[in-house]
């Protein structure tokens, strides 16, 4: 039996070393398209650890990356 180990592993956001810069421009388009499908709106400032938790919040909503 061999163990599984995930080649990629996911790190929380909030211990990402740059969590507190601006989030990404493609963070952004993602954020806005999966916003305006859950029908939410979302503060346009929004840090790269910020904004990828938001992401995960909103693709449950809408059902995206799963």
């Amino acid at each position: 039996m061999t163990d599984h180990i995930d080649p990629n592993p996911q790190k929380d956001p909030s211990d990402w070393t740059t969590g507190d810069e601006p989030m990404t421009g493609p963070q952004k388009s993602y954020l806005r398209t999966l916003a305006q499908e859950a029908g939410v709106d979302v503060p346009e400032e929004l840090t790269k650890a910020e904004a990828s938790e938001r992401i995960d919040e909103l693709q449950r909503t809408t059902g995206r990356g799963t």
